[in-house]
């Protein structure tokens, strides 16, 4: 993979992404978050078949992938929602894990009566997000002291080409 180690605006602070990621897809399939503007790597074999088969268990088409490295506990991802414009209204993400178990979390964005929800993804772990989930729900991968080997995380998505 071309792992790359991105940097991003988060309340006018450029950081680096706290992480290792790769996004694939279609050409024209360009997206973008918190500042950060990227152009599709073209599949490779592997990605593609792991796609086609979310594909037909998901029953939803996807045009491009964000892979995740975690590297370590350390490696993390904030609390967020995928609602970025060239996801549409309501997006379908199919959320792929591989490699060693992490905790997922949930929460719901306006009702704090509504407990969060707290998970493991195990490797194999297969995550669709859709409806209007990332439209009321954030989630996040924390960082954990204890020590974890390296996962990787490929959410596939259908973004708006250009």
């Amino acid at each position: 993979m071309p792992w790359q180690q991105d940097h991003i605006t988060i309340y006018g602070k450029t950081l680096p992404v706290p992480r290792l990621q790769v996004w694939m897809g279609d050409p024209g399939a360009h997206y973008q978050y918190s500042g950060l503007a990227l152009s599709p790597h073209p599949w490779n074999q592997t990605v593609a078949t792991i796609k086609r088969q979310i594909e037909k268990i998901s029953d939803h088409q996807f045009n491009s992938v964000l892979i995740n490295l975690y590297r370590s506990g350390q490696d993390s991802n904030g609390w967020h929602s995928d609602n970025e414009p060239e996801l549409g209204e309501n997006p379908v993400i199919a959320s792929f894990s591989l490699g060693a178990t992490r905790r997922f979390r949930l929460r719901h964005k306006y009702r704090k009566d509504i407990l969060p929800y707290t998970f493991d993804l195990i490797s194999g772990s297969l995550l669709l997000m859709s409806g209007a989930t990332q439209k009321y729900w954030q989630h996040c991968l924390t960082k954990t002291a204890r020590p974890v080997e390296p996962r990787i995380n490929l959410t596939f998505r259908k973004v708006a080409t250009t």
